[in-house]
C-alpha cells in the first residue's frame, strides 16, 4: 500500500486510538489514512461499510477509498478521501453572526440527513438502552463525583424527567457531531469527518446527538437547531435538550476525574453553565438560543 504514496505525514490530533496520516499519492491526490490494531478488524470493517452506505445519501463527507490489512496483518487500514479546508471551530469565530447562523443551519440539515438512516429493527427501546448506561454513570457521580452546591438541581431534573425518553424513535448517530468534526472547505461547503466514535453502538434517539452542540458559539448552535427542524422547533425538543445536556455534563465529572483531570475545571464550569442556561432547570429553552430572522 505504501508504494502508492510519495509522502506520508502523521496527524497528531484527536482522541482516537487510531494512528492517522495525511498521505500524498504519486499522482498528487491527497488522502486520509487511518491505522488500527488488527483486533479492531470487525469494528473497522463495519465502520467502513457504514461510511460507504452513508455516502450514498449525498452526505458531504470523506469518500471510502480502500480497506484492508497491512504490516503483516498487524494493522487494519482505512483509506478515505481528504477534505481540504479548515475545522469549523477555527473558522466560525472569524465570520459574521449572519454567516455563522447560516452555516449552523447547514450543519443542522446535514445532521437531519444522517438521521434518515434507521436503526436495526431488533434493537432494544431507547429508554432501556440509555439508562442501562447512564444509571451507572449517575450512581458513580453520587458515590465518587466532585459535588457542587447545585448538583441536586440537575439530578432532580434528570430523575423527574426520565419519562421523556419513553417511546423515542431511534436512528443512526454520527457519534461525535460537533464543530471540531466539521470542515469548511475552500469552496465554502461543510463536510463531516471522524465517523469512528461509538456511543450507544451509534444508534439511538436522534435528539441525543445534540448533546455535543457547539454552545461556545451560540449563533451557530441556534442555526443548527433551526436548520435541523426547518425553523419549526417542537417544544418537546427543548425538554430533551435540557435533559441530555445536563446528564452529559454531570456524568462527565467522574470520567474527567479519572481519565482527563486537566479538563475537570472546565467540566465543573460546564455544569454551572447548564444551570444558568436553563435557569436552574426551570426554563427548558436555553438562554443562548438566539435565532436570526
Amino acid at each position: 500500500m505504501a508504494a502508492d504514496f510519495k509522502d506520508i505525514q502523521p496527524i497528531n490530533k484527536g482522541m482516537s486510538s487510531d494512528k492517522k496520516y495525511f498521505v500524498t499519492a504519486k499522482n498528487g491526490e491527497h488522502f486520509l489514512l487511518r491505522l488500527a490494531e488488527y483486533r479492531e478488524f470487525d469494528r473497522k470493517k463495519a465502520e467502513y461499510e457504514l461510511i460507504r452506505k452513508l455516502s450514498q445519501l449525498n452526505i458531504p463527507m470523506p469518500s471510502a477509498i480502500d480497506f484492508g490489512v497491512c504490516n503483516k496483518n498487524a494493522n487494519v487500514y482505512t483509506l478515505l478521501s481528504w477534505i481540504d479546508g479548515e475545522e469549523a471551530e477555527i473558522t466560525i469565530p472569524k465570520l459574521s453572526k449572519e454567516k455563522q447562523y447560516e452555516l449552523g443551519k447547514e450543519s443542522g440539515r446535514i445532521l437531519r440527513k444522517i438521521h434518515s438512516l434507521n436503526s436495526p429493527q431488533n434493537i432494544s427501546d431507547w429508554e432501556t438502552r440509555y439508562f442501562s448506561t447512564m444509571d451507572e454513570r449517575l450512581a458513580a457521580f453520587r458515590s465518587e463525583g466532585i459535588k457542587f452546591a447545585e448538583n441536586e438541581i440537575i439530578l432532580d431534573y434528570i430523575d423527574t424527567n426520565r419519562h421523556l425518553l419513553r417511546n423515542r424513535p431511534q436512528c443512526y448517530h454520527h457519534g461525535d457531531y460537533h464543530m471540531g468534526n466539521l470542515i469548511l472547505s475552500k469552496s465554502g461547503q461543510l463536510f463531516v469527518i471522524d465517523w469512528h466514535t461509538v456511543d450507544f453502538e451509534n444508534y439511538g434517539d436522534p435528539w441525543y446527538e445534540f448533546n455535543r452542540i457547539g454552545i461556545e458559539y451560540p449563533t451557530f448552535a441556534s442555526g443548527q437547531i433551526d436548520g435541523y427542524f426547518d425553523n419549526n422547533v417542537p417544544e418537546e425538543f427543548w425538554k430533551l435538550l435540557a435533559f441530555y445536556l445536563s446528564a452529559s455534563a454531570i456524568t462527565s465529572i467522574v470520567w474527567s476525574k479519572y481519565f482527563a483531570p486537566e479538563r475537570l475545571t472546565s467540566i465543573l464550569e460546564l455544569n454551572q453553565n447548564v444551570l444558568k442556561w436553563f435557569n436552574n432547570m426551570t426554563n427548558t429553552k436555553p438562554t443562548w438560543y438566539t435565532p436570526i430572522k
